[in-house]
């Protein structure tokens, strides 16, 4: 791959927006992505594998739990500064932002928020660089949009509890040392439980022939007869509220991170239209080529307004999940667009590895369906404003 020449659109100097350490947490993660993931990353797509060596840097940049304290290993960030890496971290590839926003958001964040502090002790500091991995089992073959559908469940068994079911699209599951796992307890209530690799009956098989997220390792988690302690039960989660409190936090660092992505198509096209030249000119002195950059930037820029200042409303303890829901779908959706305008720009060269266009645009897919689909979070708007609950 060519040298990684990426300039970050600031048409409205949302930068004077940010503190000096904001800047600085930025930037050395954009430059931690320029030197260790732009010059593997589309060898490692087109090979559908996941570099797992970049594990210990990400954990050394802090970005792994940057906003749990620092007595427990996080970063002890705002969440504005964890937006921002999120946004650095997908501007290289949303496969490696999706490992960073798993770790944070879905395994780290549930133990800090509702387990003991034997538990939080024992798992965070090892999350928190990279030495432990973790993963997310929500999801299930039959039930994605609606978990409270669930069947994974557990039974009582002296000071154990044995795991039944299956969890699918896991991501970090093969390589993930425990799980968060959400199931019900046999009076039918969701309780969330940390399972360990290791513990009998528990498996975790790799979800191959991906066209998207091809960097990003996806699994299963199958349970059968698995006994748990129940001192791995997390005693402050009861309910559905507990798993879709995790996932308020994932999708607050997606609507942050697609914007990255976005802004790497952009500045892409952006580049290639000065260069590219038929009829003559440069074909970003075209007016369809300029409808498109100028429709791109735009769309940008309102994003980054919207992230700021959800991320202002975070920090105060303001934001609603309906809030967040409403940032996820509108990064992802801008996202999308600008990834299939920038691959039209580039031509035919957009599909090739040579530029890393198409990789993104098959990347968003997933995103736009996954932590909610487009669908739910529009659903979930429209039941904020009106007051009336269509998913039933």
């Amino acid at each position: 791959m060519s040298k990684d020449l990426f300039q970050s659109p600031d048409y409205y100097a949302v930068d004077g927006l940010l503190t000096e350490e904001h800047l600085l947490i930025r930037d050395t993660v954009r430059q931690w992505v320029k030197k260790e993931i732009s010059p593997i990353i589309e060898d490692y797509c087109q090979r559908a594998a996941f570099p797992s060596h970049i594990l210990k840097g990400l954990g050394e940049l802090g970005c792994f739990g940057p906003t749990v304290p620092q007595e427990y290993g996080g970063g002890g960030m705002d969440h504005i500064a964890y937006g921002l890496m999120m946004q650095e971290l997908e501007r290289g590839d949303s496969g490696i932002r999706s490992t960073a926003s798993v770790q944070g958001s879905l395994v780290m964040y549930p133990i800090f928020t509702f387990g003991s502090e034997a538990q939080k002790k024992k798992y965070l500091t090892k999350l928190a660089t990279g030495e432990w991995m973790g993963c997310f089992g929500l999801t299930e073959p039959d039930h994605g949009s609606n978990p409270a559908g669930m069947i994974t469940n557990f039974r009582e068994d002296g000071d154990h509890v044995i795991l039944n079911g299956a969890k699918m699209w896991i991501s970090n599951a093969p390589f993930a040392q425990i799980a968060v796992v959400w199931a019900k307890d046999p009076e039918g209530v969701i309780r969330g439980i940390i399972v360990e690799r290791g513990m009998e009956g528990f498996t975790t098989p790799e979800t191959k022939g991906k066209w998207s997220l091809r960097a990003s390792a996806t699994g299963e988690l199958v349970f059968d007869n698995v006994r748990v302690p129940k001192e791995n039960i997390l005693p402050l989660a009861k309910g559905l509220k507990g798993p879709l409190s995790c996932l308020s936090s994932a999708r607050y660092g997606i609507a942050w991170g697609v914007i990255g992505a976005a802004m790497d198509c952009y500045d892409t096209a952006l580049r290639y239209s000065k260069e590219r030249s038929q009829f003559g000119r440069p074909i970003g002195g075209f007016q369809l080529t300029q409808k498109k950059l100028a429709e791109m930037v735009t769309e940008i820029t309102k994003a980054q307004l919207l992230n700021w200042r959800l991320g202002v409303l975070k920090n105060e303890g303001k934001a609603t999940p309906a809030q967040i829901s409403m940032a996820k779908r509108n990064s992802c959706e801008v996202a999308t667009k600008i990834a299939r305008d920038a691959r039209s720009i580039l031509g035919g060269m957009g599909i090739t590895g040579e530029f890393p266009v198409m990789r993104h645009m098959m990347n968003l897919e997933s995103v736009l369906t996954y932590e909610g689909t487009h669908e739910i979070h529009l659903l979930i708007t429209g039941m904020d404003v009106t007051g009336f609950d269509a998913f039933k």
